[in-house]
């Protein structure tokens, strides 16, 4: 039930439908991709796994292409770090939470998403 709703919750965003391509999920683990964006670059879409863990965090690994993986922690939904020792932060655009990391890093997710069902 937790993968339906998951499924839904990541295709019903507007923004999100228009890009997504979610591939497979397992009731915690989503694959697919996420609007991201680096160096000054557009947004594109990066290859992207939703992890959420039993102890109430969720993990976020986005593909940055040659080989680079971003991890961005979660913790009730919020981003709290990332694997990258620059400054993370993030705001609420309707039903999208935008994630900045220091310089130019731009990821965008739906905040149901983030959520434990």
């Amino acid at each position: 039930m937790y993968r339906l709703a998951f499924a839904a919750v990541m295709l019903s965003s507007s923004a999100f439908a228009q890009v997504s391509t979610l591939a497979a999920t397992d009731g915690k683990n989503a694959l697919g991709t996420v609007p991201c964006a680096s160096g000054g670059a557009p947004l594109d879409n990066c290859h992207a796994e939703l992890r959420h863990h039993d102890d109430g965090t969720t993990t976020l690994a986005v593909s940055l292409g040659g080989g680079e993986v971003r991890s961005i922690y979660f913790t009730d939904g919020v981003p709290s770090s990332s694997s990258s020792p620059a400054k993370i932060s993030h705001e609420t655009r309707g039903d999208l939470t935008v994630i900045f990391i220091d310089p130019d890093e731009v990821y965008e997710i739906p905040t149901a998403a983030l959520k434990r069902q």
